[in-house]
């Protein structure tokens, strides 16, 4: 089954790397622009800086002011956007084939010229706080970052990619600037497209439009080395209880990675998966539980969320607890192994058919294995888990005594003791 198009590559004499996925039969494209600059790079008294700086790079260039960025993507049908993760930045959009060269340009000026003028970056601090206390509002949110806090305790992962409020605002113009300067050099940039696009065109308008420097700076991440597991109970005004069992495991670089994401899978991803069956359909006593695997390059945390009402949160844990005792004693059958494998491969070949994903999907093999992954390979490697593995992974994964708890309750002092 042929599911990815041939892929061509071009690398600059900068250093920047052109990447295309022709798709002939369709009218659009998606392009995006990566940096390998995150979190991960900062320390915690610049935390939230990438984040910021993704902001600030919508504000304005000498050429555009913040308007007519967005006019010259949305005024032809575009979409344009961002994100930054605990590792990589990605300044992506979506267009029609035709405005290729308009969009390529656009993006181009945006991460080369920002100005970063002081008056924009406190008006800006002012947006990304009113983000962070969004983020504190939501326990759905919130409960992520500080499991994370916890599992990665002692490394940069442990900081939230929106950073502090104190942070936040005491950002300036100089630091802003200095920090791009530094981290955002196009000669360690990816530009990756996926859809009705030519790659000799692609390269072209790099050609035209990316600085011909080379960077200069070498990014040193510090290595992973996990810790006792301990828990948190934070108590704020909810009205449900929120609660995360987890720990961290093999990151996206182990070769165990894909088949934790099948255990991950069979726990809890879906409705038809074991946690799902257990807590929401046959006792009805939550909303949403459901099992995650978020990986980086050495490590990934993994584990069940699920919220509930303040009776029923004892209960619901000792039975996930229950569920992990199983798998760890009694092999699950091939049935149910070929169902959990269907459901994953199924659902890898459906994000196929939306152009950003196969975009991403490209930079994120890119970025971490310096290659492209088939698909195929993917969909092999899940054929390869066996029940044996399952057997073993939860043996060595869903220990209790292993698993970090975080909790997050109402402050009214009525929550049921916790296991």
């Amino acid at each position: 089954m042929a599911v990815l198009n041939e892929i061509e590559i071009t690398t600059l004499s900068n250093g920047t790397k052109i990447i295309s996925e022709n798709l002939p039969h369709l009218n659009s494209f998606s392009l995006g622009f990566w940096f390998n600059v995150g979190t991960r790079d900062e320390n915690y008294s610049n935390n939230g800086i990438s984040h910021f700086i993704e902001h600030m790079l919508f504000k304005g260039t000498k050429r555009r002011s913040a308007k007519r960025i967005s006019e010259e993507i949305e005024s032809y049908g575009g979409y344009l956007n961002a994100f930054t993760s605990k590792e990589h930045t990605c300044y992506y959009t979506r267009g029609l084939s035709e405005h290729l060269p308009r969009t390529f340009s656009v993006l181009a000026d945006m991460i080369q010229n920002p100005l970063f003028r002081e008056s924009h970056v406190k008006r800006e601090a002012g947006v990304i706080i009113d983000e962070l206390h969004d983020v504190d509002d939501n326990p759905e949110e919130l409960i992520f970052d500080k499991f994370e806090e916890v599992v990665f305790k002692g490394n940069r992962l442990s900081m939230p990619v929106i950073g502090t409020e104190r942070n936040i605002r005491k950002f300036n113009s100089g630091e802003l600037q200095k920090y791009h300067q530094k981290r955002y050099s196009t000669g360690k940039m990816l530009i990756i497209a996926s859809g009705s696009v030519n790659h000799n065109e692609l390269v072209k308008l790099a050609e035209k439009h990316i600085e011909k420097s080379k960077s200069k700076s070498i990014i040193r991440r510090e290595k992973f080395v996990p810790r006792k597991a301990s828990d948190l109970i934070l108590e704020k005004d909810f009205n449900q209880v929120h609660t995360i069992i987890g720990r961290s495991t093999a990151g996206i670089n182990s070769k165990k990675r894909n088949r934790i994401k099948v255990l991950s899978t069979l726990l809890g991803e879906g409705s038809s998966s074991r946690l799902f069956q257990a807590v929401r359909e046959k006792l009805g006593i939550t909303y949403h539980i459901t099992s995650f695997l978020n990986s980086y390059h050495d490590v990934s945390s993994f584990g069940v969320y699920f919220s509930t009402n303040l009776r029923q949160a004892d209960k619901v844990l000792n039975i996930v607890f229950r569920e992990f005792k199983k798998l760890q004693e009694n092999k699950i059958t091939e049935k149910e192994l070929k169902k959990v494998k269907a459901y994953l491969k199924g659902g890898t070949l459906l994000n196929l058919e939306n152009t950003t994903n196969r975009m991403l999907r490209i930079a994120n093999s890119m970025m971490y294995f310096n290659r492209i992954v088939s698909v195929e390979e993917f969909l092999e490697d899940i054929d390869s888990v066996t029940t044996n593995d399952i057997m073993k992974l939860a043996n060595e994964i869903l220990r209790e005594d292993k698993l970090t708890k975080v909790i997050l309750k109402s402050n009214n002092n009525n929550m049921p003791r916790v296991a």
